[in-house]
């Protein structure tokens, strides 16, 4: 019959795509009896008929949700949408892997438009050597785009080996046809992420990502971000990245006053990078979670409770009072620094008392100070948190001492920066230090740009103002 032929067509075309998703095999019928019987409800619509019985989209009823990137004209009902996502989990348990969605610019790429190179870039040749585009090279243009994208250090053995642990998926607020282009770059052969391209225009809210566009479960999710704001319900799957900003363009946009990794003409070190740390996060989070001595079920397994417990260990044991961090009319208890030292595992307290570890301060002159100093605590900098949360180690505490202010004006900066930073108007600093290889000693003076400068040398930090403290975005 016409209608049988349609069903068949629709049928056809659906599993051509080569994804995970197929209709029930027993739900296609062959008369209306059938179709009445199983649908509705439609458990979706592919070109706007119904990929199980064939009927077309009622123009009045549009349920569930558009899953463009996976085909164009594909819509999943809720029920669906929830049987695909158990069938996923069973595979994905089976293979012993879990979902990675990644986002592209400052957590695994930096991108400027051509006409927002600077002069400084210009000179050094910056357009010339991205024109040679080669495949094995980490600078590219995007012609079509006028674009020059920076792939970031370690990424590509960083993709490589994730692959083996995880379902990997590109998540960006950047337009399609970028990501795809970026796709392209990032994963030439089409090994990674195949379909698994999810922009801005498949968005199902405005200036926000969500886990609704992923055909996976929440449980066996991470997401790896440079934003935070923009998964304000997925918090808990998410690991916060170190931005990267290569280009002029990308520190004039945070705020940075300062000559770029380009203009410097420097990068992250890849072995101990940004990266390279987060992927030896990834393994511990996979080993955990696939544990065979945990007497749980896999499928109760929830891998948020996994980046919980391994985030609580980076500061566990340290006991932390604030001094003059937070502004005096507010409650520290809500503060951002307050609240990240907790979720990295430390204890902290408003009063001092013999167990207090740290005592954390931008100024040396004050009451705690000075007790930290006569018992014999440890003073450091609110960056100290910071670091230790982007880099998922408790970091050395004397590459972050709390300094003497040379004048008034000094103290007002830094007590502005620990207003910011108690707002969550943390600038990533220089946490990747440990990340970075300056060209030569002469440079470092004024490489104050993010993710280009040594904590260790802290004497080069002294005009970082931006250093202070992590951007708006990530409170």
């Amino acid at each position: 019959s016409r209608a049988g032929a349609k069903r068949r067509k629709v049928k056809v075309q659906y599993q051509d795509r080569e994804t995970a998703i197929r209709p029930d095999e027993d739900s296609i019928g062959s008369s209306e009896d059938a179709q009445i019987k199983i649908c509705p409800p439609h458990p979706g619509y592919f070109g706007g008929l119904c990929f199980r019985c064939g009927k077309r989209q009622d123009e009045e009823d549009v349920p569930g949700v558009a899953f463009g990137y996976v085909h164009k004209g594909l819509r999943l009902g809720t029920t669906e949408i929830d049987r695909l996502r158990g069938s996923d989990l069973k595979n994905l348990l089976r293979e012993k892997k879990l979902i990675l969605i990644l986002d592209l610019d400052h957590t695994l790429i930096n991108s400027t438009k051509l006409h927002d190179i600077s002069a400084a870039e210009n000179n050094l040749g910056i357009q010339i050597a991205a024109s040679k585009d080669d495949p094995n090279g980490s600078l590219f243009t995007l012609e079509g785009m006028q674009m020059l994208t920076k792939l970031r250090p370690f990424v590509r053995k960083f993709l490589k080996e994730a692959s083996n642990m995880f379902e990997m998926y590109i998540y960006t607020m950047g337009d399609k046809a970028y990501a795809i282009e970026i796709a392209k770059l990032l994963d030439p052969r089409n090994v990674y992420f195949n379909s698994k391209v999810i922009s801005n225009s498949d968005c199902t809210q405005r200036h926000q990502k969500g886990l609704d566009m992923v055909l996976g479960a929440e449980s066996v999710a991470v997401i790896l971000d440079d934003t935070e704001y923009v998964w304000q319900k997925h918090k808990e799957n998410l690991i916060l990245m170190e931005r990267y900003h290569y280009f002029a363009s990308s520190c004039r946009q945070f705020g940075f006053s300062v000559k770029s990794l380009s203009e410097l003409m420097q990068d992250e070190r890849g072995s101990d990078g940004a990266l390279a740390t987060i992927l030896d996060v990834l393994k511990r989070i996979h080993t955990i979670f696939f544990d065979l001595a945990v007497e749980t079920a896999l499928s109760s397994r929830d891998v948020r409770q996994v980046i919980k417990r391994v985030r609580q260990e980076v500061l566990q044991g340290c006991k932390l009072v604030f001094s003059r961090v937070f502004p005096s009319s507010s409650r520290p208890q809500d503060q951002f620094i307050w609240k990240m030292a907790e979720q990295l595992g430390a204890i902290c307290s408003a009063d001092v008392d013999s167990t207090i570890t740290h005592v954390v301060a931008v100024d040396v002159g004050t009451d705690k100070a000075r007790w930290a100093v006569k018992n014999k605590k440890i003073l450091v900098h609110p960056r100290w948190i910071e670091a230790s949360n982007f880099r998922w180690h408790r970091q050395q505490e004397e590459d972050f001492p709390v300094k003497v202010k040379k004048n008034e004006k000094d103290k007002e900066n830094d007590v502005a920066a620990a207003t910011d930073a108690a707002n969550g108007k943390v600038k990533e600093d220089d946490v990747a230090a440990a990340a970075t290889d300056p060209a030569n000693e002469k440079d470092k003076e004024d490489d104050v740009a993010p993710a280009a400068t040594d904590p260790a040398n802290e004497k080069d930090k002294e005009n970082d103002v931006a250093a202070a403290v992590t951007d708006s975005t990530n409170s």
